[in-house]
C-alpha cells in the first residue's frame, strides 16, 4: 500500500494536467525516452550515458507525457545543453507532434554556438534566439561546454536566458507577425520538442525540467505590429543580422537601458567606446578597464578609433580584444597641417576651393582605409556643413570609386548610417559592385538610439542578402 501511495503522489507531480503549481517537474528520467516520441528518423535521437543525444538525419523528439497528452501554456523550462563544434539544434515550445519536417506549430529557441553551417551557410541566429523573431548574434555559450538554457512563457511574453543572462524579452505583437516559412509561430499552448538537425551535428541534453505558471497570469499588453517591426522579423528570418553596429552609451543611456531596448526592439547592439585624443579612453589601461566592464554582456563590444593619432596610442594586442574596430574620415589634417573635426563648424575654416577640399578629403579617406587597422568605415562620405548641400556634385563617381576600391582591397565593411542617411545610393551601388560588405548603424549622439529605417530601405533597393552583411568573427 505504501508503494502505491508513493506512486500516486509521484504521478500527481508529473501529471501534464497540473496547473498553477510551483514544483519543478522532470521531463527525462536519465535512462529511457519514456514520455517522449521521436519523428522522421527516430534512430537519430537516443539516450547515451544518462543524456539525450542527437546525431544523424533530421529528427525531432516530442515530449508527450505518460498519457500522450502533454500540454503547457505558461511555464518555465530549464535544460542543460552541450553542443559539439558547429552543432545546430533547438528547443521547441507550444508545438505538437508531427511525423516529418520542421515543426510548423510553435516556436524554436536556437541552440547554435557558432555561425558555421552546412554547405558554407552561416546561420545568423545563435543560442538563445527566439528563431527568426528575436535573434542573438554573439555567442553566449561555448561549443564543448555545458550551459543552461532557460525559457519562460507567461501570457504574451517570452524570455530566454543562457547561463543566467537574459537574451530575449519578446512580447507578441497584435497581430503576430506572419512568417511565410513558419506560419504557426503564434503563442498558444502545446508541448516541447528537441531538434536533431543533421548528421555530425552532435548535441546532448540533460536535466530537462519544467515549472508550470498559472494559466490565468496577466499578459503583457501586446504592442501593435508596425511596418518597421515586420521588417525586423522578415529580414531576421531571412538571415540578415539585425544589428546596429554603431551605438554609444551617451546622453545618460546606461548599459542596462540599452540592453533592455535591444531586447524590446529585436535589434542587437554593437556598443562602442570612443578611443583617442581627448576622448574617454586614451591608453591600453583604459581599453582593458572598459572591456572588463563589458565582460559577458549580450552585445558586441567595439572600439571607435578617433582622430589619426589613435594608431600610435594603443597596442595591437589591446585593440584586438574588441569584437571589431571602426573609424571614419571626420577628423583629418589638411594640406596646411590644420587638424579639423568636420562635424564641428568652428573647426572647419572657410572652404574657398571646394574641389581642392574634396581632393584632400578623398586622399585622407583612402589613406585611412589603406593604413589603419579597422574593420568598418563608418559615417562614409560625410561632408562638413559648408559644402554638404552640394553632396551629389562633389561626390563624383571617380571620387567614390577611389574610396570604394580602397575599402574593398582590405575587406573593410561600409556602414549604412540611418541617422545621417549616408552614404547615398550611388556610392552604395559602387560598393556592392566592388564586393564590399555592409553594416547598419545610427551613431546616436544622445540616449535616443534611433531606428534603421534608411538601412532597411537600402537593403530593399539594392537587393542585399545576408551574404552582403558583415558580422565580426568571434574570439576563439
Amino acid at each position: 500500500m505504501r508503494i502505491a501511495w508513493l506512486w500516486a503522489v509521484a504521478a500527481l507531480f508529473t501529471s501534464p494536467l497540473l496547473t498553477g503549481g510551483e514544483e519543478w517537474l522532470s521531463l527525462f528520467n536519465g535512462n529511457t525516452l519514456e514520455g517522449w516520441k521521436a519523428a522522421e528518423h527516430p534512430d537519430s535521437i537516443k539516450v547515451v550515458d544518462g543524456k539525450i543525444a542527437g546525431d544523424g538525419p533530421r529528427a525531432h523528439l516530442f515530449y508527450v507525457g505518460r498519457d500522450g497528452a502533454a500540454d503547457f501554456k505558461n511555464f518555465e523550462l530549464s535544460v542543460e545543453v552541450l553542443a559539439d563544434k558547429g552543432a545546430n539544434s533547438g528547443v521547441y515550445f507550444h508545438t505538437a507532434f508531427q511525423d516529418a519536417g520542421w515543426p510548423q506549430q510553435g516556436f524554436e529557441v536556437q541552440v547554435l554556438n557558432s555561425r558555421n553551417g552546412e554547405g558554407g551557410y552561416l546561420e545568423n541566429k545563435l543560442t538563445g534566439s527566439l528563431y527568426g523573431i528575436r535573434n542573438v548574434y554573439k555567442p553566449m555559450a561555448r561549443d564543448g561546454e555545458w550551459f543552461t538554457l532557460r525559457i519562460e512563457v507567461n501570457g504574451s511574453r517570452v524570455r530566454t536566458w543562457v547561463n543566467g543572462v537574459m537574451l530575449v524579452d519578446y512580447v507578441e505583437f497584435d497581430p503576430p507577425p506572419v512568417l511565410k516559412e513558419y506560419s504557426g509561430r503564434k503563442l498558444g499552448h502545446g508541448t516541447f520538442a528537441l531538434q536533431c538537425h543533421d548528421p555530425g551535428s552532435k548535441v546532448f541534453y540533460r536535466n530537462l525540467r519544467v515549472r508550470r505558471l498559472p494559466d490565468s497570469a496577466p499578459s503583457q499588453e501586446k504592442p501593435p505590429l508596425t511596418e518597421y517591426d515586420k521588417q525586423i522579423v522578415e529580414l531576421g528570418t531571412a538571415n540578415l543580422p539585425m544589428v546596429n553596429f554603431h551605438t554609444h552609451l551617451k546622453g545618460g543611456l546606461t548599459l542596462e537601458q540599452a540592453l533592455a531596448l535591444s531586447r524590446k526592439t529585436g535589434i542587437f547592439y554593437g556598443i562602442a567606446v570612443n578611443c583617442g585624443v581627448n576622448f574617454s579612453v586614451t591608453n591600453d589601461a583604459g581599453i582593458y578597464e572598459y572591456l572588463r566592464s563589458m565582460t559577458g554582456q549580450p552585445c558586441f563590444v567595439a572600439m571607435q578609433a578617433e582622430g589619426r593619432e589613435w594608431v600610435n596610442m594603443f597596442s595591437r594586442e589591446a585593440i584586438s580584444r574588441f569584437d571589431y574596430v571602426f573609424t571614419d574620415a571626420m577628423t583629418v589634417v589638411d594640406d596646411r597641417g590644420r587638424r579639423m573635426r568636420l562635424w564641428i563648424k568652428e573647426e572647419v575654416p572657410p572652404i574657398q576651393d571646394r574641389e581642392a577640399f574634396m581632393e584632400m578629403l578623398v586622399d585622407r579617406t583612402v589613406k585611412i582605409l589603406t593604413t589603419e587597422p579597422v574593420n568598418v568605415h563608418v559615417n562614409p562620405t560625410y561632408l562638413p556643413e559648408q559644402i554638404a548641400p552640394d553632396y551629389d556634385q562633389l561626390w563624383t563617381e571617380k571620387r567614390m570609386k577611389r574610396v570604394v576600391e580602397a575599402a574593398a582591397a582590405r575587406k573593410i565593411a561600409i556602414e549604412i548610417n540611418s541617422r545621417l542617411k549616408l552614404p547615398r545610393l550611388p556610392f552604395l551601388r559602387l560598393a556592392k559592385a566592388a564586393g564590399c560588405k555592409f553594416t547598419f548603424g545610427t551613431n546616436n549622439t544622445d540616449a535616443e538610439v534611433g531606428q534603421l529605417d534608411y538601412a532597411f530601405e537600402m537593403v530593399r533597393t539594392l537587393g542585399l542578402a545576408w551574404q552582403d552583411i558583415w558580422v565580426p568573427t568571434p574570439h576563439r
